[in-house]
């Protein structure tokens, strides 16, 4: 199991691991280990936060280093599937033509777009953050990464190749069933954290899954580790949307 730990933060995100052979057990499992890769980061967004609060960083300091952790942390694996989803999706070409654009290494203008809007309103968002509710915004991280592993290991493949597929050809049951313990116990802390608050959260990135499903299955014939990515990145905003109204609603 601490081979699948490896891998899975290694995969994941930047934080230097020993090196170990991706072996098939150990790659069954490492889908487990990847919300604790969000908790890791969870944790460094709140330590930053109070840190910079602290020392008088200021609101927009504070914001950019915020909006910039997630991209230093992951190394921009979850953004990259985000700009390349933009890309698939706004070029208005047939299915095949989309999952070609997903696999192309090369930038288009949709997906600079996107990236400045989404780290715009990032940035905009976590100005907006208080010592409350950057607990909820952490456990996000969490939240997004159980809800982005159990559609790689349930929901249909846009294609039988692809790291999407390796994950899931790698994974068995025990690893879904673990996700969805995983799950419950991220609904109950944040529950926990606020119980109105908690359940807006919790809804919120259901409503981002079954947004993700359907278009997915609408527009490319299924899910690839691109659009799990994508996912990812629109689930964390929303959550950080969300906290923000509440916020302004409860002025």
């Amino acid at each position: 199991m601490l081979k699948s730990m490896i891998i899975a933060f290694s995969t994941y995100s930047k934080i230097p691991m020993p090196a170990v052979r991706w072996e098939e057990d150990s790659m069954r499992y490492s889908m487990c280990f990847f919300p604790f890769v969000g908790a890791v980061l969870g944790f460094f967004c709140v330590c930053l936060y109070k840190g910079l609060c602290f020392i008088g960083a200021g609101q927009n300091l504070t914001a950019a280093v915020l909006t910039a952790l997630p991209l230093f942390f992951t190394g921009g694996i979850h953004m990259d599937g985000f700009l390349d989803t933009m890309d698939a999706k706004n070029s208005y070409k047939a299915k095949e033509e989309k999952l070609r654009i997903l696999k192309d290494p090369h930038t288009g203008a949709f997906a600079v777009i996107h990236c400045a809007l989404y780290l715009l309103l990032s940035f905009g968002l976590f100005s907006r953050i208080n010592e409350k509710t950057i607990l909820f915004v952490a456990l996000g991280y969490v939240y997004s990464r159980i809800l982005s592993g159990l559609s790689v290991v349930t929901l249909k493949k846009a294609k039988g190749d692809g790291m999407a597929a390796s994950a899931a050809n790698a994974a068995n049951k025990t690893v879904k069933w673990v996700l969805v313990g995983e799950l419950f116990l991220c609904i109950a802390s944040f529950l926990s954290l606020d119980y109105l608050l908690g359940g807006i959260y919790v809804l919120v990135g259901m409503v981002c899954f079954l947004y993700y499903k359907n278009m997915a299955y609408r527009i490319f014939g299924g899910i690839t580790g691109d659009l799990a990515g994508y996912f990812l990145q629109c689930c964390e905003l929303a959550i950080l949307a969300a906290t923000v109204l509440t916020l302004l609603i409860a002025k």
